[in-house]
């Protein structure tokens, strides 16, 4: 099996690509000597490669890497890319949230989509990549207290609570995530 470094140092994000790749893959958490990677991607899966390849410049490691973003059907598919620092420097989730509600203020289409792409990543450069996504709308505000970044404002179609109103396995189970690290651990047990 190989063992690979997550290049995620947000600690919700790390929490749940773990719980959803379970022991399928063995990961080692990202070193605190590698300093925050720069995404200066145009594309989630560039963003993924930039550090995907920081980490493993850096450990000489196979690396796991993703990027998410939330496609949002009035803002032509924004935040996306800019998904987490969509208010700005400084952003927070607070502040995103806030400003996502605020650009959606009486419009009647919330319609929207998040999603992953995952990407591992060898030192020789060979790589796999995967995505998910899954459709809903944005709610008018914010419910629920678990999950992170715009998950209580992210209704996921045919559910009728948020993603911040689920357990964390209920939330796997159905989100982009879950989809995109479940296709990539099915593509490594395949290599």
């Amino acid at each position: 099996m190989t063992v690979f470094v997550l290049a995620s140092a947000n600690p919700d994000k790390v929490a749940e690509i773990r719980a959803i790749l379970g022991p399928s893959v063995e990961l080692r958490s990202r070193p605190a000597s590698v300093g925050e990677v720069e995404e200066t991607g145009c594309t989630l899966e560039e963003n993924a490669r930039i550090k995907a390849r920081a980490l493993v410049d850096a450990t000489g490691m196979a690396a796991i890497a993703d990027d998410t973003g939330l496609e949002v059907d009035a803002l032509d598919g924004a935040p996306g890319v800019y998904s987490a620092r969509f208010s700005g420097a400084g952003a927070t989730y607070a502040s995103n949230v806030a400003k996502l509600l605020e650009s959606l203020r009486g419009r009647p289409d919330r319609g929207a989509r998040f999603r992953t792409v995952a990407l591992a990543l060898w030192p020789d450069g060979r790589e796999l990549v995967a995505e998910g996504w899954v459709r809903g709308v944005i709610t008018t505000e914010g419910r629920g207290a678990d999950g992170f970044g715009y998950d209580p404002v992210f209704q996921p179609d045919g559910a009728e609570r948020t993603f911040a109103e689920m357990t964390t396995e209920e939330k796997n189970v159905l989100s982009h995530r879950g989809r995109a690290f479940r296709s990539l651990a099915d593509r490594l047990a395949a290599r």
